[in-house]
């Protein structure tokens, strides 16, 4: 995804925050810890629960999503059917892959 369209989406996502959009990115792709209060989890976790799959696919890799995509964070979503969605993504991510132990 472009640059100019990235922010458009990251900034969706926190628009009820005034946080540079670079250092929402840079968290995001994991260049800086934190943007305001912001980790990369809590950012990853709004992205999920705001957009659909591929556009989550467009933002980040599927490296990044299965490091990320843990049962902790899982159980954080809202919404029960977000909760499964994702537990089966996270199965088929793993399987696809392999996660360092």
């Amino acid at each position: 995804m472009e640059t100019a369209r990235r922010h458009i989406v990251l900034k969706q996502v926190l628009w009820d925050y005034n946080i540079p959009i670079e250092d929402i990115d840079a968290v995001l792709r994991g260049d800086l810890n934190r943007a305001g209060h912001y980790n990369q989890e809590m950012i990853f976790l709004k992205l999920l629960e705001s957009y659909p799959w591929f556009t989550i696919l467009e933002l980040m890799s599927p490296d990044q999503i299965n490091q990320l995509l843990t049962h902790q964070l899982i159980k954080k979503l809202r919404s029960p059917s977000l909760r499964q969605k994702y537990e089966f993504v996270q199965k088929r991510l793993q399987q696809v892959i392999p996660t360092a132990r």
